[in-house]
C-alpha cells in the first residue's frame, strides 16, 4: 500500500502532537518500568529512563523527519530502449522491518519514524523492561495513523514472550524482509544464529582513538574525555592507542591519566610506561575486543601507526575510529586503511550519529558493508525496483 509524502507527513505531524500532549503520561508509564526494573546496571537505567528532555527529543526527531526528502518513488536511472520501452529504476520501500531493541523507549519513536517515512511497515519488539513505555508510545502512533487513514499495522508492537520470539525468528512467521537488532553483542549474535532473515547489524561500538606522535596533545585529551561523556552509547571511546614516539610521552600520558581519574574512570594500562603511573591498573587479560559500556577505558602504547591500524582492524566493532594528528596526509592514510564505518581526523567519535551527520533521525549505525554502512536513515531503508512501460514490444 502506497501513501503520498503529504499523507505520511501529516501522520508524523499528528504523532509529534500526540507525544507533546501526552508528555506526562509517557513519563509516568516510564516510572513504572523504572520501578519494575529494580537494581539493574546504571547504563541500562540511562537507556531506559524517559524524562522531559527525552520526550522533547522524540518530538524534535519527528519534526526533523518531516522535512527530510521522501526517497519513495525517486527515479535512479531512466533509459528509453530503441524499441520504445521506457525503462526506469525507482526507489521502493524495503518492506516489512522488525526492530528488536533493549531498554530504550525512544527507539519506539525515533527508529520507527525513519522506516515509516520510507514507506515501510515496522514491527517493534522492545525489551520487557520498557514494556509500559513502549505500549503507550505505540498507542500514540496508532492514533496518528488512524487519523490519516493509514492502517495501524504500519506500526505494530509485539508484546510476545521468549518462546514466541524464537518462533518468529526461526520460522519468519510475520514474513519479514529485514531485522534490525538494537542492543549488545549478545543480542545480535543470538538473532544472527537463530534466523534466516537478513540482518542490518548495528549497536556494537568498541571504538578506538589513536594519538599520533605529531599532534596537538591538548586536543587529544579533549577528544578522549568527550568520547567518554556518555557511557551507554555505541559511539563512545573504549580504547586509546598512543604512539611511543610522542614527545615527553610519560609527562603527557600522566596529564591524560589525571584528567580521566577526575571523571572517575577505571583506567586499564597496556605498556610499561603507562603501567608505571598512578591511578592505572595493568591489563591482566586481553580486553581489546570488549565493548565496555561503562566508566572504563584502556590506554595502550603502540610503536607506530601501522600497529595502531592493525589493532583497530582486529579488535574494533567496525563502528568509529579517530586519529589525532597534525599532518593531513598521515590522517588520510589512517582513514583509508582503518576498516570502520566512520573515520575521524581530530574530531570526536561522538559525532557518529544520524542527526550530527546531517541525516536527521536514524534507525541504527550499521557496522556492516552490505546493504549500507554508518548511520541508517530514511534514504537507506529502501531498495530499488525496475519499472518498464511498453506497448506490446516482444524480444526477437
Amino acid at each position: 500500500m502506497i501513501f503520498s509524502t503529504e499523507t505520511k507527513n501529516k501522520a508524523l505531524k499528528d504523532l509529534a502532537l500526540q507525544i507533546a500532549q501526552n508528555k506526562e503520561a509517557i513519563i509516568e508509564a516510564n516510572k513504572i518500568d523504572l520501578e519494575n526494573a529494580g537494581n539493574i546496571d546504571p547504563t541500562l537505567i540511562d537507556r531506559l529512563k524517559v524524562d522531559d528532555k527525552k520526550v522533547d527529543g522524540m518530538v524534535s526527531a519527528v519534526e526533523e523527519i518531516i522535512s527530510d526528502e521522501d526517497p519513495q518513488g525517486k527515479v535512479l536511472h531512466e533509459y528509453v530502449h530503441p524499441n520504445g520501452m521506457l525503462v526506469q529504476n525507482k526507489v521502493v520501500p524495503f518492506g516489512k522491518i522488525l526492530i528488536i531493541y533493549e531498554s530504550r523507549p525512544d527507539v519506539t519513536i525515533e527508529a520507527a519514524i525513519t522506516a515509516f517515512k520510507g514507506g515501510n511497515k515496522i514491527l517493534l519488539k522492545g525489551g520487557k523492561e520498557s514494556k509500559n513505555s513502549n505500549i503507550l508510545l505505540v498507542s500514540l502512533w496508532h492514533k496518528a495513523l488512524e487519523k490519516n487513514g493509514i492502517p495501524t499495522d504500519f506500526v505494530t508492537y509485539l508484546d510476545i514472550n521468549r518462546e514466541e520470539t524464537q518462533k518468529l525468528l526461526a520460522d519468519n512467521t510475520h514474513k519479514l524482509d529485514l531485522i534490525i537488532p538494537r542492543g549488545g553483542e549478545g543480542l545480535i549474535n543470538y538473532i544472527r544464529q537463530t534466523t534466516s532473515v537478513p540482518l542490518l547489524i548495528s549497536g556494537r561500538g568498541n571504538n578506538f582513538i589513536y594519538i599520533h606522535d605529531k599532534c596537538d596533545f591538548d586536543m587529544a585529551v579533549d577528544l578522549v574525555l568527550n568520547g567518554k561523556s556518555r557511557l551507554s552509547v555505541c559511539n563512545a571511546i573504549d580504547k586509546v592507542l598512543i604512539n611511543k614516539n610522542l614527545p615527553k610521552f610519560e609527562e603527557k600520558i600522566e596529564i591524560l591519566v589525571r584528567a580521566l581519574s577526575q571523571i572517575n574512570m577505571e583506567i586499564l594500562a597496556d605498556g610499561e610506561s603507562i603501567e608505571s603511573l598512578g591511578y592505572v591498573t595493568k591489563m591482566k587479560e586481553n580486553v581489546y575486543a570488549e565493548e565496555f559500556l561503562a566508566a572504563k577505558i584502556l590506554l595502550a602504547e603502540v610503536n607506530d601507526m601501522d600497529e595502531a591500524i592493525e589493532k583497530i582492524n582486529e579488535y574494533s566493532g567496525g563502528h568509529s575510529a579517530v586519529i589525532v594528528a597534525s599532518n593531513d596526509a598521515t590522517a588520510e592514510d589512517f582513514q583509508n586503511r582503518v576498516d570502520c564505518a566512520a573515520v575521524y581526523q581530530n574530531a570526536s567519535s561522538r559525532f557518529t550519529d544520524g542527526g550530527q551527520l546531517g541525516f536527521g533521525a536514524e534507525i541504527a549505525i550499521s557496522t556492516q558493508k552490505l546493504h549500507f554502512r554508518g548511520p541508517v536513515a530514511t534514504g537507506q531503508l529502501v531498495t530499488n525496483k525496475w519499472f518498464i512501460k511498453g506497448n506490446g514490444q516482444i524480444r526477437g
